[in-house]
């Protein structure tokens, strides 16, 4: 039996045409793309300036139910999505986040997509990609050198080094920099502390790349982070230590989406890169904006499951940038549904309905939740050889009860072509006009409703908890941030904070150990259960199988 084509394989056999010609298909002059090469470009700023007058396309969310390691395809979906799209004559493009160098030397993987629906060059994108991501980390550790700098010369705002609340990043899974102490070594290298690490996607810059609209909103954020507190308690800013310019300064031409394609040859803006466990999760709102303007429907992707990344979506992103979605696909797989219903992952290949039906309580929360914003939804099936027709009929009868069509995809084994029957539906949906968008919660909630609204309505739990300490920090936040959105981190593979209660749990509290402020991203991060805001590695990281051969290529990279 012949073997399966990895997805590196696939494709280094892709016939990548010249960014140029991409561009062209989109109507983006040549000279606004600034080339990374011959495969990826950037889209100027001035070309962006100037398609202010056009209409927007149609927006298309895809979301997931809550992963497993049986796999889902979320973001393999997105670009099957946007390839079927193009391959019945609809104008699409899609949008996706970068990947972070951790997850791809851990175990999660890239987020290119996979198989033959992949965005392509794959290795450039998973692998540093346009540098992004290092403007980034740069970005932000400058901030914390100009912390330390000013301590060390005068301090003249008078920063309690006890209340430094700004940490260092590094894109990478890490875990031995959660905890550090800085500045040992003598007088000459300043006053020792203790610090700590996050991996850069969960950094506030990040947050802020992704959220701002142009160069000018850029700054005006970064001037308003807030860095630590003085003696008496008083916010110390960015702005304070003139540190926006010069980041701004990092981030100019990372703040330009970048251009690339699908193996189809249809085009892909992928720009920015939160994760959504501990940030918001979503491509940036500069690329999604530029993509509305360029195409007349437009697939993004938010990560994880729905009540993570469809909800961070919904409730920050497009409240703060005034998006309002038309669709909304949701993936799932016989397999995942069949781990959710109990089923160990080594017998995930047996059919196993019962098993199946079970599992079928996570689809249908997930179906509810995004029912409570208000936009219409369409599941789709991203389907595996073993599944059978019992299990995908059994997915269908479950979704009729919710008026919901379910539609098998093959784009995994046949690209575009696996998902025309999706294509066709979505696009209707999305001209129907149905969405009656609406965010969860107003903006004059207070921030403990927020988180409360939150975790009782996507969460299915009975309350939230914190402990005098975190309540306190609710009080502080709530005199100057009550408009602001809450942005919720915990595990993603359970909608309590048990990573092991799968399905759908009901009952449960969410403990929220600790609230970050992020005053230039403007929302409040409520971090819940165990999570982490930086990683660790498994016992085996993907890294450890990756290598260059002679060739020169490289070699176990999915």
């Amino acid at each position: 039996m012949a073997s399966v084509p990895s997805d590196i394989d696939i494709a280094r056999e892709a016939k990548i045409r010249p960014i140029g010609e991409i561009g062209d298909k989109l109507g983006i002059p040549v000279d606004s793309l600034l080339n990374y090469g011959p495969t990826k470009a950037k889209i100027s700023n001035e070309f962006i300036g100037s398609l202010s007058d056009r209409p927007d396309g149609k927006l298309i969310l895809v979301t997931a139910i809550s992963p497993t390691p049986a796999g889902e395809g979320k973001t393999t979906t997105t670009v099957g999505l946007g390839d079927g799209l193009n391959r019945i004559g609809k104008d699409a493009l899609i949008c996706l986040r970068e990947p972070s160098l951790g997850p791809c030397f851990g175990m999660k993987g890239g987020a290119a997509g996979g198989g033959y629906a992949q965005v392509v060059p794959m290795e450039d994108i998973n692998l540093h990609f346009t540098g992004d991501f290092h403007a980034i980390g740069a970005a932000h550790n400058l901030l914390s050198a100009l912390i330390e700098n000013h301590i060390y010369w005068s301090n003249e705002l008078g920063i309690d080094q006890r209340r430094i609340t700004w940490r260092r990043v590094v894109d990478m899974n890490d875990r031995a920099l959660r905890q550090i102490t800085v500045a040992l070594g003598g007088v000459a290298n300043g006053f020792p502390r203790e610090g700590g690490f996050d991996i850069t996607v969960a950094s506030e810059i990040m947050a802020i790349f992704c959220l701002a609209e142009d160069l000018t909103d850029l700054q005006r954020r970064l001037a308003n982070i807030i860095v630590g507190y003085t003696r008496d308690r008083e916010p110390v800013h960015a702005r304070d230590l003139k540190a926006q310019g010069p980041m701004t300064a990092l981030l100019r031409d990372a703040f330009m989406p970048n251009l690339v394609q699908t193996l189809e040859n249809n085009p892909a803006i992928i720009h920015g890169g939160p994760f959504a466990n501990i940030a918001h999760g979503c491509n940036s709102v500069r690329a999604t904006k530029t993509a509305l303007k360029l195409a007349k429907y437009v697939v993004t992707e938010a990560g994880f499951g729905a009540d993570l990344g469809a909800e961070k979506f919904f409730d920050i992103k497009c409240r703060k940038a005034g998006l309002k979605p038309d669709a909304v696909v949701l993936v799932a797989t016989a397999r995942a549904l069949k781990m959710h219903g109990g089923v160990a992952k080594a017998d995930l290949s047996a059919e196993n309905v019962g098993a199946l039906v079970d599992g079928l309580e996570n689809l249908g929360r997930h179906l509810r939740n995004i029912g409570q914003f208000g936009v219409p939804t369409v599941v789709a099936i991203n389907k595996f050889t073993a599944d059978t027709s019992a299990e995908i009929d059994a997915i269908r009868d479950y979704c009729r009860e919710f008026g919901v069509e379910v539609f098998e995809c093959n784009h995994w084994a046949d690209g575009g072509a696996g998902t025309e029957g999706l294509a066709q539906h979505v696009a209707d949906l999305a001209d129907s006009g149905s969405s009656q968008f609406r965010p969860l919660y107003p903006d004059h909630l207070s921030l403990w409703e927020k988180a409360r609204t939150v975790a009782r309505n996507i969460y299915g739990a009975d309350d939230i908890i914190a402990d005098k300490k975190v309540r306190g920090q609710f009080d502080e936040f709530e005199e100057k941030y009550s408009h602001f959105p809450i942005c919720m981190a915990k595990t993603q593979y359970s909608f309590s904070t048990d990573p092991n209660l799968l399905g759908a749990p009901s009952g449960h509290v969410v403990p929220i150990r600790e609230l970050r402020l992020s005053a230039g991203a403007e929302f409040i991060v409520a971090i819940c259960g165990e999570i982490m805001t930086m990683p660790g590695l498994p016992r085996t990281p993907a890294a450890n199988n990756i290598f260059v051969n002679e060739g020169g290529e490289i070699e176990g990279l999915f």
